[in-house]
């Protein structure tokens, strides 16, 4: 796990890399490789590549970056793990090539030279790169299948720059720093920025699942090649394996954390009470010795029943695990919500548990952990699965009659507000679709609100680029299951711009890799197959039967609470003070204390005085 960065000055009329820009945007992501820098710049200086290192596999120096092979004609700078990159180079070594190194980039690199843009099928892990052709004079990058390790970009027309962070990229200020209006308008949607979106203009996230090549005629568009949609309409029609389905799971699961305890370093685990942590805390048991377990507590949950300590203690006992517990009190919130603030590299209403557990394994001398995230989207573990359904059913028909929802909205809507969640005005005019009613379970404001926030112009420019029911329903019109539709979205959409965005910067900020063996290319397409013949899909209590010891039954009987921080509480004492409550007011604090946002900052009184109205909002959980 790195931080990565690249300036190509691909236009010739332009100055040649700023090497202080480089090292500016290297430095900005210090905390995502404490164990080592690195500095390429080409003869003329047309390209740079910069490196931050966290190491994981090959800790000597053979494995420092960036990397080159074949006489210096390719050259790597890459943040992430691949998984089967042992297979893959016992094929390599097969066919003549020699190494140097026990590292994965090598890997990378030969395969880059065997396969070129091809290689990235071959490919099991989370990754994000990009590989200098010195022969050819482009750079190619590319990004993993579910958007697990970020990779942003910026184009002006004559330099290109990428880097892990957009933090990163504006401290090394190489370019203006403008609004987008799709980024601002998305944020405050869905309480995070939907990709390829930022908050600034020609800033955009590489799309999960693309690659992309740029040389002396500039940046190419992205190119894809996965796409989980496609992915489930393409098992459709094919009849699920022989096997009876607790095996298929079982197997997919065994096999998956096999690979994500690969490393050089000790692996712990993320510890809740839940059954997707503790199924891969059981699995993990079985394939090492010694495992180290983190587990949250927090003062405000002490003996009750969201209290996720004791029992996360009997999985601990039950598979054998050094534990370790941290208990986290409405104080320690309070002082490390600036570090928080400045660590969060896009604006997220989430992510608060996540960087408060990864500084616990951090502390407890882990550089690598396993989260259980992923298990609810595969298996159908949020309410959504079951509620958008009915929701989809029931507002069809009046959502066909020609103007009806909308008049229904502008009718309730003022009271509605008022007396409850503004999003029932909204149930005729988008819930008789999936991706409308996608919109309506998981939006922070309703889109009819986003100009008492922000200006009526950005937000129609704004709304007009994303048309996120449009395109949601686009995406998954074809797919024949609610489950598989549910599945696409959660997996797009809140699991790939929230909880993964959210586990890259809050485990970067402690120098924590975190692994996700539950968001694994293999184990989809084990899955896939059962998604469109929802009476064959496995359960979340398929899941926690899948280890050689199953989770107790106090674990799969136990009402789902999710691995959550009494953060809604915090934030609205919080709010009290500062006359801002709930997840809405959190939101706007967010972005005027981490972010510089000119068209916000403008509307800051204005914005204040309306959070006042905002009550917590249930429907965004916590992970």
């Amino acid at each position: 796990m790195c931080g990565i960065a690249s300036i190509f000055a691909y236009n010739r009329d332009v100055p040649p890399v700023d090497r202080d820009e480089l090292v500016r945007i290297r430095e900005a992501m210090s905390a995502r490789g404490p164990d080592g820098a690195g500095l390429w710049l080409s003869e003329d200086r047309r390209i740079g590549l910069a490196h931050r290192r966290l190491s994981i596999i090959d800790l000597t120096d053979s494995g420092a970056q960036p990397m080159a092979i074949e006489d210096g004609r390719y050259r790597i700078v890459f943040n992430g793990e691949i998984y089967n990159y042992r297979a893959l180079r016992r094929e390599l070594e097969a066919a003549g090539r020699r190494f140097r190194s026990t590292s994965d980039t090598e890997v990378l690199l030969h395969l880059y030279a065997k396969h070129g843009p091809e290689m990235v099928h071959l490919l099991r892990g989370m990754f994000a790169f990009a590989i200098w052709d010195d022969l050819k004079k482009g750079l190619f990058l590319a990004r993993d299948h579910f958007g697990i390790k970020p990779l942003y970009i910026h184009d002006d027309g004559k330099t290109f720059r990428c880097a892990s962070q957009v933090k990163a990229l504006l401290a090394g200020k190489g370019f203006e720093q403008k609004a987008e209006p799709a980024g601002h308008v998305g944020f405050f949607l869905w309480g995070s920025v939907p990709e390829p979106y930022t908050l600034y203009q020609d800033v955009f996230a590489l799309p999960a699942g693309h690659t992309m090549w740029v040389d002396d005629n500039g940046p190419r568009a992205p190119q894809r090649y996965f796409d989980v949609a496609e992915e489930l309409a393409q098992t459709a029609d094919q009849p699920p394996p022989g096997k009876p389905i607790r095996e298929v799971l079982r197997d997919a699961l065994q096999d998956s954390v096999q690979h994500h305890l690969i490393a050089d370093v000790p692996v712990g685990v993320f510890l809740s009470a839940g059954i997707d942590s503790g199924t891969l805390t059981a699995l993990a048991s079985e394939q090492t010795d010694y495992i180290n377990a983190v587990t949250l507590g927090f003062t405000e949950y002490t003996g009750s029943q969201r209290d996720e300590v004791p029992l996360a203690q009997a999985l601990a006992s039950r598979y054998g695990c050094k534990h370790h517990i941290s208990h986290i009190s409405r104080q320690d919130f309070d002082e490390a919500l600036p570090r928080i603030l400045a660590d969060m590299d896009q604006p997220s209403i989430d992510g608060v548990n996540t960087w408060f557990v990864a500084r616990a394994a951090a502390q407890a001398g882990l550089k690598v952990a396993l989260s259980g995230l992923g298990g609810d989207e595969l298996l159908g573990g949020y309410p959504g699965f079951r509620q958008i359904p009915r929701l989809v059913s029931c507002a069809r028909v009046p959502s066909l009659l020609p103007g009806i929802g909308k008049a229904f909205r502008v009718v309730s809507a003022p009271f509605l507000k008022r007396m409850t969640s503004p999003k029932y005005a909204g149930l005729f005019e988008y819930g008789g679709s999936y991706g409308g009613a996608y919109l309506l379970r998981r939006s922070l404001f309703m889109p009819w609100e986003l100009p008492e926030i922000l200006d009526p112009d950005l937000v129609r420019e704004g709304w007009e680029t994303l048309q996120p029911v449009l395109r949601m329903d686009d995406m998954v019109d074809h797919l024949p299951t609610a489950h598989a539709k549910i599945s696409a979205l959660e997996l797009t959409h809140y699991m790939r711009n929230t909880l993964l965005r959210d586990s890259d910067w809050a485990g970067m900020a402690h120098s924590l890799e975190i692994r996700t063996p539950l968001v694994d290319v293999e184990v989809f397409r084990a899955l896939a197959p059962y998604m469109a013949k929802p009476e064959d899909l496995p359960s979340k209590r398929d899941m926690a039967l899948a280890p050689g010891k199953p989770l107790p039954d106090t674990v799969i009987n136990r009402p789902k609470t999710g691995f959550s921080i009494p953060v809604q509480d915090w934030v609205e004492e919080t709010g009290r003070s500062e006359r801002t409550r709930g997840l809405r007011g959190w939101a706007m604090r967010v972005v005027y204390e981490s972010f510089a946002s000119p068209v916000l900052r403008k509307r800051r009184k204005h914005i204040l005085a309306l959070a006042r109205l905002y009550e917590i909002e249930s429907d965004t959980p916590h992970k």
